[in-house]
């Protein structure tokens, strides 16, 4: 009896088993099956992941393209309208030199004829009155009446003045030629101190006292500076955009009375190493630490509309930086006023 009992909980302990061996086997083919399809999805994981940063860094390396392109995009706007001004600046400049030159130097060449016959007249008058001493009463009428001596006297001041303001014109017409150096589109030893006289010849009447503003006075501190590289006519127009910068600062400080010492320009050049240095400074309001940082930007200005276009300052950085291989900084403390230094290679390789 406890044979039979034995033999069948035997079988069923094999049937048991064998049902256990078989979930056994399936559980271990899908737990292969499992494995097999989380290593495939951990792969196209990956593969996901690896697509997803690739696509990251060619989007990154792309915004950077899109932003570089965008600064190249500007700079030659700024560029073609920096050249667009300086075209049409030089060719009126030189033009008006030209058109005032012309009549200029034929007055001033037959101002030494007029005077050579202004004597010669009164030597002939001279002579009448040693022959002739007693004129007829019509003729000592006329001779009191004109005063006759007041005449000559006046007369020679008068060709003298005219000398000395024909002088003064061609003086003009030689800075607005230096100024414009149309004839000099090239890198050129040249002279600085010229390049900024000129200038400052240009806007001599920005300079002067007028009903609301006293004299801005120009100081000059020139040091030996040899002759340097440089496309004279680009660097005359920084000149000329730092120079309007200051004046318009002096004048904004006067009117809104926010001056205490006369205005003035001081204009400092010397050598550092291989470079020339030119500092121009003004004694106004000076410029907040915060605009300071957006001076250089095109297009950014705190003038009023219709006084500026906010391209100046960034015409004269990229002539400086970038044709010239120098730097232009600035240095202002509010309520002390701004200075420009300007640093270009004496020559260039």
């Amino acid at each position: 009896m406890d044979n039979a009992n034995n033999s069948k909980i035997n079988k069923e302990l094999e049937k048991t088993n064998r049902i256990l061996q078989k979930k056994l086997e399936r559980c271990e083919t899908e737990r292969r099956q499992l494995e097999t399809d989380i290593a495939g999805k951990e792969f196209l994981l990956k593969q996901v992941i690896s697509e997803l940063e690739s696509s990251r860094e060619a989007l990154e390396q792309r915004s950077q393209e899109l932003e570089i392109t965008l600064q190249n995009l500007q700079t030659m706007q700024v560029q073609m309208i920096q050249s667009e001004k300086m075209s049409a600046l030089g060719q009126m400049v030189a033009g008006v030199a030209h058109e005032i030159n012309n009549p200029v130097n034929f007055i001033h060449g037959n101002l030494s004829h007029l005077a050579q016959y202004n004597q010669d007249i009164w030597h002939l008058i001279r002579l009448y009155h040693q022959h002739f001493p007693n004129p007829p009463l019509e003729i000592k009428t006329l001779q009191d009446a004109i005063d006759i001596e007041f005449l000559q006297e006046d007369l020679s001041k008068i060709l003298y003045s005219m000398n000395v303001g024909t002088q003064r014109i061609q003086e003009i017409v030689l800075s607005l030629r230096n100024f414009s150096r149309l004839d000099e589109a090239e890198f050129k030893p040249v002279n600085i101190h010229e390049g900024i006289d000129s200038t400052l010849l240009i806007l001599q009447y920005r300079l002067q006292t007028t009903l609301v503003q006293p004299e801005i006075l120009v100081v000059r501190e020139y040091g030996a500076l040899p002759n340097v590289e440089c496309f004279a006519g680009q660097l005359n127009q920084v000149f000329m955009n730092l120079l309007v910068n200051a004046i318009d600062a002096l004048e904004d400080s006067v009117v809104n009375s926010k001056m205490t010492n006369n205005p003035q320009i001081t204009i400092c050049t010397s050598v550092v190493e291989h470079l020339v240095e030119i500092a121009i400074a003004d004694n106004g309001v000076g410029i907040p630490e915060h605009i300071q940082q957006q001076i250089f930007n095109p297009f950014f200005t705190t003038k009023p509309i219709g006084k500026g276009t906010g391209m100046g300052l960034s015409i004269s950085y990229q002539i400086i930086c970038e044709k010239h291989g120098g730097s232009l900084n600035c240095f202002s403390t509010v309520g002390q006023g701004t200075k420009f230094v300007i640093q270009i290679p004496i020559q260039h390789k």
